[in-house]
């Protein structure tokens, strides 16, 4: 801001500031003085509130006070009593405006540019003119006093009644205004960006929302004229309240703004001509008073309940742009997303559940049998209606990556994905259910093609790793019967080497084979005697172990029910584990082997627990990754195949296993499979190809 624009702004309210406090000495009641109005008191908290930014702070300072004392001594006030009058008012005007900026910065007039825009608003400027005037009462009443003495008590409720009102009213319609011209300056570059919006805006207004306002406006002025008109013969200002809600509720803030002035200046007219509801109280200091409680109320009812529809609104606004916001992140999402109310009604659903389904939607929008989206297990057997996402998650439940198969019209030749369901708890006690559909189909073929690749580049090694290995054994029979030789020994130890890698590599080889196997073999489950199996693996480990020269392992093998499972599969699954635990025992350490098995529902649980060296802290899961290996220092060989294979395996039938530390030192692994039953057909496994 200028020097020329701070000056020229400064003469204009000193200007409009001589006019309001020549207003209000003019109001006066009677001989007593006492102003039934004091507008000055709104309009300077406006000038220094405009003039914060000044670059001639001071002249605003020196002329208000002076204005003040010179318009008071020419309309009859004593010299002490003016002098009371300028400090009494240089006080509230700057003590408003650092209240304004401290109670709610975000206002024009205090640290922002923004109208009132809530109640909170509201109230921060009620406290800002109450804090302001009270101040300034207390400036005059203790000079009145000292010059007097006599405390006038009466007189600084009424100063301090008078100039609230005034700051309220006044104030706020100058917060309204400034700050909406800083709006249109900041949104649209001013009135010129702002008029052709604002006139469609009027051009756009119904017929009846015009009738309404001007029903309103003409209903409210008659009303109030007739209250204070002709109070003495209709009381009707009970009435009067009740139009100001009807104004605030139906029409815009800036109409509630010129309500509360022509409110104001009715009443503060007829009153002064000594009519209307408060005309007839006897002692103007009294009348005064109610007559500026009355006004305060009426605008603060008004500017209560618009600005509250107002914040109302702007929530509501905001509220419907983050959930177009929302609806459009979620329609814009490759995976599918749903939410399922407790009776099974979709109350959302992304485009992207209708493609992964191949354009198979819900009927009337509720929740069918899996036979309806063409669900299957990964096998391709049906998908049971108790075991969808969905009804798990409303139970309570976290369900994460199901795997199924989706076949359908719309997608013949099969789609995989994966489920994941969440509960959502709803007021009420009741649960909703979040479920993301993930397609899995190119992850799927990548990795079926990938064991596929890997089954077959194994088959097609095996023979020239036989050739190897039996040329590598002729040699070394040729060799070793051959005359000694400086390097005889050399090249014996040198086809020793060579055997055992051929052997490691037969090893990683049959590894993966039977990865491959347990992915891909037909699986044909039937009643297995688990015992049998047990019994027989566990016999065949402490042969072999007694044929190499090392300890004979110790089990302890307790009653196993039977299981509904492949029988070379289960043999595999059992002889692996076992292994396992007598692979991973220290050196010197015999082992030591307890397995058992229960049965709980429709599942079976084998334990094995072992004496060996454990698993690594945080490796609990990931030893059952392919090609995953837990002791990595040389002690102990392997392909990492192992555990991946039990627990393809063990998935095939629709079990699950687990890994934990053993409390007497070691490891126990946890498997579960399906019980035998005594059906005519064993249950079907759920198979991943």
């Amino acid at each position: 801001m200028s020097y020329r624009i701070s000056l020229a702004r400064t003469m204009l309210f000193a200007l409009v500031y001589g006019v309001a406090v020549y207003t209000g000495r003019r109001a006066a009641l009677d001989h007593s003085g006492d102003s039934l109005v004091w507008p000055s008191a709104g309009v300077g908290a406006l000038w220094f509130c405009a003039q914060r930014h000044a670059r001639t702070p001071w002249v605003d300072r020196v002329l208000l006070p002076l204005i003040l004392v010179w318009v008071t001594l020419q309309t009859g006030a004593a010299p002490w009593e003016a002098v009371l009058y300028g400090m009494a008012g240089l006080t509230q005007a700057t003590l408003f405006r650092r209240l304004l900026a401290r109670l709610r910065p975000n206002l024009w007039g205090g640290a922002g540019a923004e109208p009132l825009r809530a109640p909170r608003d509201l109230w921060g400027l009620l406290a800002a003119a109450f804090g302001a005037a009270a101040s300034a009462c207390a400036v005059g009443s203790v000079g009145e006093w000292v010059h007097q003495g006599d405390y006038p008590l009466p007189a600084t409720v009424m100063n301090l009644a008078r100039n609230v009102t005034s700051i309220l009213i006044i104030g706020s319609v100058g917060i309204c205004v400034a700050g909406a011209l800083a709006t249109v300056r900041s949104r649209f570059g001013g009135r010129a960006g702002w008029w052709p919006r604002a006139r469609s805006r009027l051009a756009g207004a119904s017929p009846w929302r015009i009738a309404e306002h001007l029903a309103i406006v003409v209903g409210t002025t008659a009303a109030y004229l007739a209250g204070f008109a002709y109070e003495d013969r209709l009381p009707l200002s009970f009435a009067m309240l009740g139009w100001t809600v009807l104004v605030a509720t139906r029409l815009s803030t800036p109409f509630v703004l010129v309500h509360n002035s022509v409110a104001a200046g009715i009443a503060v007219t007829f009153t002064r001509g000594g009519s209307g509801p408060f005309a007839h109280v006897p002692d103007p200091t009294v009348r005064a008073v109610m007559v500026q409680l009355f006004l305060a109320l009426v605008a603060l009812v008004g500017l209560a309940l618009a600005l509250g529809r107002d914040e109302r609104r702007q929530l509501l606004t905001q509220l419907g742009h983050e959930k177009e916001l929302l609806r459009a992140i979620i329609d814009s999402m490759a995976d599918g997303l749903a939410v399922i109310e407790p009776d099974g009604r979709v109350s959302l659903r992304n485009p992207a559940v209708s493609h992964l389904l191949g354009g198979v939607t819900s009927p009337d929008d509720r929740m069918a049998d899996p036979a309806w989206y063409g669900l299957h297990h990964v096998d391709g057997t049906p998908f049971p209606e108790d075991g969808l996402a969905y009804i798990r998650a409303l139970a309570g439940e976290d369900v994460q990556g199901v795997e199924m198969l989706v076949r359908n019209a719309g997608v013949p030749e099969g789609r995989f994905i994966t489920v994941t369901a969440t509960s959502l708890p709803r007021p009420g006690g009741t649960r909703s259910a979040v479920v993301l559909f993930h397609d899995v189909t190119a992850e799927h073929r990548q990795r079926d093609e990938l064991t596929s690749f890997a089954g077959v580049v194994a088959h097609d090694l095996l023979n020239p790793l036989t050739g190897v290995q039996g040329w590598t054994e002729a040699v070394h029979d040729s060799v070793a019967g051959a005359p000694p030789h400086p390097n005889l020994e050399q090249a014996l130890t040198d086809l020793d080497r060579l055997s055992r890698t051929s052997a490691r590599m037969r090893g990683l080889i049959d590894g993966l084979l039977a990865y491959t196997t347990a992915r891909q073999a037909t699986a044909e489950p039937i009643s297995v005697d688990t015992a049998a199996v047990l019994a027989d693996v566990t016999g065949a480990r402490a042969d072999a172990a007694v044929a190499a020269g090392q300890p004979e392992p110790k089990f302890t093998i307790g009653p196993a029910p039977p299981v509904c499972a492949d029988p070379v599969l289960l043999r595999q699954l059992l002889d692996n584990l076992i292994g396992n635990a007598i692979k991973y025992t220290a050196p010197g350490v015999t082992p030591t082997l307890v397995i058992d098995a229960s049965r709980t529902g429709d599942m079976v649980s084998i334990r094995i627990a072992d004496n060996g060296v454990g698993i690594p802290a945080g490796q609990h899961t990931a030893i059952f990754g392919d090609f995953h290996r837990a002791h990595t220092d040389g002690r102990f060989l392997g392909t990492g195949l192992g555990l991946a294979i039990c627990r393809r395996i063990v998935e095939r039938h629709g079990g699950t296993i687990t890994a934990e530390d053993n409390a007497g030192g070691g490891s126990c692994f946890t498997v579960t499979l399906p019980a035998a039953v005594p059906a005519p057909a064993p249950d079907q496994l759920m198979t991943s190809a």
